[in-house]
C-alpha cells in the first residue's frame, strides 16, 4: 500500500490553477481538491517525482530528506512551489508563500525510499 498526499497553502495572491499545476507537475496522477485556503492532491504513484530526482541528479539529497522526515511508516518533506511549477524538485526552505508538504505513507517505506532515491554511494568495504 502506498499513499501520497501533497498539500500546499493557497495564498490570496496565488492562482488555484497555477498551484494545482505545480502539484501535477510532480504528481501528474494526483486527484486534486481545491479549497479556499489550500490545494490537496492524493495519488498512489511516485514515478514522476523519481524521474525528476534522477534527471536533476539529486538522489543523495532526496534520500537524506526522505530519511530525515521519516516517522514510522510515513515520511514528510517540503517542496518549493515555484520550482515545482516548472517541474523542478527543490526541497523547501520555508518559503514565505508556503511549500508543498508531501506525505508518503507505505507498509514498506524503506523500499519506497529506495525506489524514489536509491543511494549512489557504494557500501564501504569491510576488512
Amino acid at each position: 500500500m502506498l499513499r501520497v498526499r501533497a498539500e500546499a497553502p493557497l495564498r490570496p495572491t496565488e492562482s488555484a490553477e497555477k498551484l494545482s499545476a505545480a502539484i501535477r507537475s510532480l504528481f501528474p496522477d494526483a486527484v486534486l481538491e481545491v479549497h479556499a485556503d489550500r490545494v490537496v492532491g492524493t495519488t498512489e504513484t511516485l514515478d514522476r517525482l523519481r524521474e525528476r530526482i534522477r534527471a536533476q541528479r539529486i538522489r543523495d539529497t532526496a534520500r537524506r530528506q526522505l530519511l530525515a522526515g521519516r516517522h514510522g511508516d510515513r515520511t514528510v518533506v517540503d517542496l518549493n512551489k515555484q520550482a515545482a511549477f516548472v517541474g523542478v524538485v527543490s526541497f523547501g526552505a520555508a518559503s514565505p508563500l508556503g511549500d508543498i508538504r508531501v506525505e508518503i505513507e507505505s507498509d514498506d517505506l524503506a523500499a519506497v525510499i529506495d525506489f524514489v532515491a536509491e543511494s549512489t554511494r557504494e557500501p564501504k568495504a569491510r576488512p
